[in-house]
């Protein structure tokens, strides 16, 4: 069940950094990270701002977006030689126009890493796909690969639960990522957006993460960890800082939002948080 703000108070929040994307190049920024050593490097510095976990995209040589073992495990390395087993690494199965369910599924099959985000409308665009996708994520299962499972509208969150009911998810919870917003531009999100999702009448889930567009990123995280929720930011949806100003780095993303955090009484988890809120949400 969705926690009350006041079953919340106290609870670690857990802050996952997007620092890159799919989408964006150094062209929107020049500190974006792209290459192995650059994530490594930003990693780190969201650490030290308070995140727990590093959301990954890869690319290739010439700064395109890929679903590449080689590449995903080239980062999780340089990652971990930075920062250890201090934040959780989840690698992304984001199709961006390039990639059909297979090859996405096939990517963690072939990193199985500690965990991956899974876009449902990617996956499961229709009831074909279902059998396929409840495979998968019974692989994950076996594997210990934490899924969240990315959802972009109410509709979806409808969705995942019926196909829980028919017993297609094998898990009686799962981590989930409200996305308030899409990736088109000048997209600005708002606190309010969060509402649709958590309504009396949706399924709710009791580990849910939200992501935000535009400068109201601060404001749309913090509004869901007093709803006992959790925050994911950065560059991949957001560049701008609570005052409309650019941000430097995807260090002062999470600094920001932690900052909002401690403002109410709220502290950030730690990697051990989430994955102990994992354990027992899974098991």
């Amino acid at each position: 069940m969705v926690q009350k703000a006041s079953d919340a108070e106290g609870k670690p929040v857990t802050i996952a950094a997007a620092p890159n994307g799919g989408r964006r190049t150094w062209a929107d920024h020049p500190a974006l990270p792209q290459t192995a050593k650059e994530l490594a490097e930003t990693a780190a510095a969201c650490l030290d701002a308070g995140a727990a976990m590093l959301h990954c995209h890869v690319r290739d040589r010439e700064g395109r977006h890929i679903l590449d073992a080689g590449a995903y495990r080239e980062t999780i390395e340089a990652v971990q030689e930075a920062v250890g087993d201090r934040l959780v690494i989840q690698i992304t199965t984001e199709a961006v126009g390039r990639y059909q369910p297979q090859e996405q599924m096939e990517v963690v099959r072939a990193v199985k890493p500690e965990a991956a985000s899974l876009a449902l409308k990617e996956l499961v665009p229709d009831s074909a796909h279902e059998a396929e996708f409840a495979r998968f994520l019974a692989f994950m299962k076996e594997e210990s690969i934490v899924p969240q499972i990315i959802l972009y509208h109410p509709e979806e969150v409808r969705q995942l639960a019926d196909m829980m009911r028919r017993g297609l998810v094998p898990f009686t919870d799962i981590p989930v990522l409200y996305v308030l917003g899409r990736y088109t531009e000048g997209q600005r999100s708002a606190p309010a957006d969060l509402l649709p999702f958590l309504a009396p009448d949706m399924p709710q889930f009791s580990h849910f993460m939200v992501c935000a567009f535009g400068a109201r990123e601060t404001a749309c995280v913090t509004m869901a960890a007093l709803l006992g929720g959790h925050a994911r930011v950065g560059f991949e949806n957001n560049l701008y800082l609570p005052d409309s100003s650019l941000a430097p780095d995807n260090r002062a993303s999470v600094a920001s939002a932690a900052g909002a955090f401690h403002a109410l009484g709220l502290s950030p988890a730690n990697a051990d948080d989430l994955r102990a809120d994992w354990v027992k949400l899974l098991n």
